[in-house]
């Protein structure tokens, strides 16, 4: 167990639409492990905000971090994870973007026949997505009162952080590991599988929705530890 733990910092990003509270079923077990956990709670307005406060909490911590990231999180802990201090990526159902790539320009041609995320027009700057849709979008596998509670705490994802553009990818200097959701309706399933192979990382696939993360939290533990293990 020793040897397991030797990397022992955990870093916890959570992605558009919610909040660092889905990763408690991920927190508990690790905390349970003898982790230290830390969870960013993401502005989501900007990537230099974002990536801005995953390296405060970095920066808080007494030795090298594994960063976990989920969704949108892949974007901020693919340029934040560049810092030195960062010793391995964790992709969980997340963009993985190579240099110059944002979330926009990840979406922007979806393979043929991939369901189409609801997100409503943005109103001020911020992006919603479609409450009634919701469930089956992002949160499939979850039962339909969590879901509704998911829909209706949304957090406001400002269409700055859609835009911002990675710099140099941290999967290219560090190790990473990606879990694939394969019942995912938010990011294709075939798009997670070619950016985990881009990225020459370790990829494990169960069925699950976009709040796999959620879902089962256990495949997420399980493959956290096999980062810092390594």
């Amino acid at each position: 167990m020793a040897a397991e733990i030797a990397l022992r910092n955990v870093v916890l990003v959570h992605g558009g639409f919610v909040d660092g509270s889905g990763w408690q079923g991920v927190h508990e077990p690790l905390v349970d492990a003898g982790y230290n956990v830390s969870i960013v709670q993401n502005p989501t307005q900007s990537l230099a905000g974002d990536v801005a406060a995953t390296l405060q909490v970095v920066a808080e911590l007494d030795g090298p971090a594994v960063l976990v990231g989920h969704s949108y999180g892949g974007i901020v802990i693919t340029e934040a994870g560049r810092d030195s201090r960062v010793s391995a990526l964790v992709y969980v159902a997340a963009f993985a973007p190579d240099e110059g790539e944002s979330v926009n320009s990840l979406i922007a041609d979806p393979p043929p026949g991939a369901p189409v995320p609801p997100i409503l027009p943005p109103k001020d700057g911020q992006l919603f997505l479609d409450r009634e849709q919701f469930h089956a979008s992002f949160a499939g596998d979850l039962p339909e009162a969590q879901a509704r509670f998911m829909a209706d705490s949304q957090v406001p994802w400002g269409v700055e952080a859609l835009q911002g553009a990675v710099s140099e990818p941290a999967w290219r200097t560090k190790p990473s590991w990606y879990l694939v959701a394969a019942d995912d309706h938010m990011i294709p399933p075939p798009a997670q599988r070619a950016m985990a192979e881009r990225a020459g990382g370790t990829v494990n696939e169960i069925p699950g929705s976009h709040s796999v993360y959620v879902s089962q939290p256990a495949a997420v533990v399980d493959m956290i530890r096999q980062a810092t293990a390594a």
